[in-house]
């Protein structure tokens, strides 16, 4: 299929270009980007004067293993969605089902630190699902320190999956943040030798626990020093809430002398994760100022009461899906925290979204437009869009170059050297994949709220995914699965 996007202005973070061009598409990759480019015959020519092109958006934190929740990432503009953060084990299952299933904008996976453990120390057979992952959190049992033959067990299961295509180790640290540093440490040995990046939740701060065995984001910036491991923070406004300044002055730092940490954000004072989490421990919501009432249960929309409710359910279910409200989004000062984490030097744009869940627990639908009655955090459906619309439109922190270098250009250069294949993704160069977005620079925003958080996001007028439409005009083609898997290539 050959398209032609028509008198756009062209955004290309690879090069610099600003400009009204045209962009040529042939077979799922870029041809050509220029004034005027002559039709061939037979193609598709599609006006999109007054509009901005670029590369697709590339999420490297997406827990959105359905059709359903990645419809609504693709109407964000998102054209990659990785699960990189938490990671699903075994990889060649996870990368099976989503083949097999079928998915509209591209995927893949990290090998899963938390899977890993939960196999060696609990002796639970991981089944490449969030599900299972949600639901072991609250065990006490895989969050203990490790012997040295379990540690071998458990990082011999992290190396068979990088070298079956896992795109780095995706750790959820914050969520075992009693073991010993001395672990973590090893993995990211693992992942200097294997050249594969690590993407870590990281432990508690100091201000929230001094008595924690490391300073949560200290360490990935010690480990990145001492092993030359390439380390992702993810979503740092949630792991450091109001000490955010603080762990951004020396994530500058540690890059300063020369460290590989790269850092992402989110726009949302509201972060998502299963019931059972170490950090909502009833004895533990007072180090981040939070209430049993500061909690809300996905599924159901019930706002947790007390302490007493919070125990039963953990006990109950410690995998439910929950909204935690660690900052106050109508608090100007909490309002520039989370501006001051997205306009950090090279902060990526990342979305850490959820599935959406309806009533009897169903999490997926073919339907579009989506089924009354899901739930999911509104960052599902609206993270780039919101932050578009607050950081370039509202605020003007950001040009249109740079939002796509945050939300594009920066994201796939993370994979680089695990994933060759990434080379062709964030920009327009010739021979790049045709993972596009159009969007109505007057227009674009976010429209999902926490009360009604599947409505999709506005203003993303094309998208193609290799070439292909998932969104035309403004409306989602149903009937378009052409995403396709991004594998890691270990040295």
């Amino acid at each position: 299929m050959v398209i032609v996007l028509r008198g756009g202005r062209v955004v290309d973070p690879g090069t610099g270009l600003d400009q009204v061009a045209d962009v040529l598409v042939d077979h799922g990759r870029i041809v050509g980007v220029g004034s005027d480019l002559p039709v061939p015959d037979g193609a598709e020519l599609v006006d999109v004067s007054g509009m901005v092109v670029g590369p697709g958006f590339v999420d490297l934190h997406s827990h959105v293993h359905s059709i359903a929740g990645q419809r609504l990432q693709a109407m964000d503009g998102v054209t990659t969605a990785l699960d990189l953060e938490a990671g699903l084990m075994p990889i060649e299952l996870a990368y099976e089902r989503a083949a097999q299933e079928g998915r509209p904008l591209n995927y893949g996976f990290s090998a899963s630190w938390g899977d890993a453990r939960a196999q060696v120390l609990l002796g639970r057979q991981p089944d490449a699902t969030l599900e299972s992952g949600l639901a072991v959190l609250g065990d006490r049992g895989w969050q203990r320190d490790s012997s040295p033959t379990e540690l071998a067990a458990w990082l011999g299961l992290l190396e068979r999956d990088l070298a079956r295509g896992a795109l780095g180790i995706g750790v959820l640290m914050g969520y075992a943040p009693r073991t010993d540093p001395a672990e973590f440490r090893a993995v990211a040995g693992l992942a200097a030798r294997a050249g594969a990046p690590t993407f870590t939740h990281v432990r508690e701060l100091v201000e929230a626990d001094p008595t924690t065995p490391v300073d949560g984001s200290a360490e990935i910036a010690i480990a990145a020093a001492e092993t030359g491991a390439a380390m992702h923070h993810c979503h740092v406004n949630s792991t450091s809430r109001r000490h955010v300044d603080r762990v951004l002055a020396l994530l500058e730092r540690t890059r300063s002398d020369g460290a590989r940490v790269t850092v992402e954000a989110y726009p949302y004072g509201a972060g998502s994760t299963g019931i059972g989490a170490f950090f909502l421990d009833p004895e533990r919501l007072h180090v981040w100022g939070l209430r049993p009432d500061s909690i809300v249960i996905v599924e159901t929309g019930e706002r947790v009461s007390d302490v007493v409710r919070l125990r039963d359910l953990r006990r109950t279910d410690p995998g439910a899906e929950c909204i935690v409200e660690f900052l106050d989004e109508s608090d100007a000062d909490d309002q520039a925290l989370l501006h001051r984490a997205l306009a950090f030097p090279d902060a990526i744009v990342a979305s850490d979204a959820m599935p959406v869940l309806w009533p009897g627990g169903t999490r997926e639908s073919l339907e579009w437009p989506l089924p009354a009655g899901g739930r999911t955090h509104p960052r599902t459906a609206g993270t780039f869009a919101r932050s578009l619309r607050r950081m370039v439109r509202e605020t003007e922190a950001w040009t249109w170059l740079e939002a796509f270098r945050r939300c594009s250009y920066l994201p796939a250069r993370v994979l680089d050297d695990i994933a060759p294949a990434a080379r062709a993704k964030g920009h327009l160069g010739v021979g790049a994949d045709a993972d596009l977005v159009v969007l109505d620079p007057a227009r674009v925003t976010d429209a999902a709220t926490y009360l009604d958080s599947t409505r999709p996001s506005v203003g993303v007028r094309q998208l193609l995914v290799g070439g292909e439409f998932v969104v035309r005009g403004g409306a989602l083609q149903a009937e378009a699965l052409p995403g396709r898997p991004l594998r890691g290539e270990p040295r």
